[in-house]
């Protein structure tokens, strides 16, 4: 049975016009209530189609609640999060399940691949909940796999693939279905450092073809190699920096 697709109501369309693929306004997270801790503070920052932006910080900065905000995986507690001009906020669950499937893509130090499925079967479940037909999904995932080096090993099942290749296949997953936005999460953490110089060369490559990536992470050689960088610090955006501008009033 094919999956039902989530949809989005036609009234969540878009504003027309220039509309940032990721925007953040003034947006606060704060978990308990007795006390409450704030996890962010006054997150303002815009992310623009073609960009790849490094979030930067330590344990404890606020990178991952900013990780779950930025992929609707949970809603903030005051302020604005947008995706392609969709506030999150107006949005009920099921529209947000659409937004996760068919706007956001998510890359995993983890990679999170099922282990009794190919590469193939492993990137095309990627659009199971996006609608698209199981021929389509096929033909789509291999053409993902072939993008990042791995149109050979199509059949190869994840216990037959070096760390970097599954970490490839995780990235071919995200990107297959041309999201608006991919949401890498410490991409080269379990690699070692040859490997990890080979994903962040693929994402890289990625961008220059136009996709739009965020790269949390908490190393600064990774996050150096990012044309843009943002750095938390205990919850807030400390500095917002772009290679060739310096500091950004986003």
């Amino acid at each position: 049975m094919t999956a039902e697709a989530p949809t989005l109501r036609s009234a969540r369309r878009p504003r027309q016009g220039r509309v940032p693929v990721l925007e953040l306004e003034d947006v606060t997270k704060t978990y308990g209530t007795d006390p409450p801790i704030p996890a962010l503070q006054g997150v303002s920052f815009r992310v623009d189609a073609g960009e790849l932006v490094a979030v930067a910080g330590p344990s404890g900065s606020g990178k991952s609640t900013l990780l779950h905000l930025m992929g609707t995986l949970e809603r903030p507690t005051s302020g604005r999060v947008a995706i392609t001009g969709l506030d999150i906020d107006e949005l009920e669950d099921r529209e947000l399940a659409a937004v996760r499937a068919t706007r956001i893509g998510f890359v995993f130090q983890q990679f999170f691949l099922a282990e009794h499925s190919t590469a193939l079967e492993n990137v095309a479940d990627g659009l199971l909940y996006a609608g698209v037909p199981v021929a389509d999904r096929r033909e789509q995932a291999a053409g993902a796999l072939t993008a990042v080096g791995l149109g050979e090993r199509l059949a190869a099942r994840p216990t037959q693939l070096s760390g970097g290749e599954r970490q490839r296949v995780a990235i071919a997953r995200a990107l297959v279905g041309a999201p608006a936005i991919v949401l890498a999460d410490e991409p080269t953490g379990n690699l070692d450092s040859a490997t990890g110089e080979q994903i962040m060369a693929l994402i890289e490559e990625l961008n220059a073809n136009g996709a739009t990536i965020v790269v949390i992470t908490h190393e600064h050689a990774i996050a150096d190699r990012c044309p843009r960088r943002i750095q938390l610090l205990d919850g807030r955006v400390v500095a917002d920096v772009t290679a060739d501008r310096g500091s950004s009033p986003r």
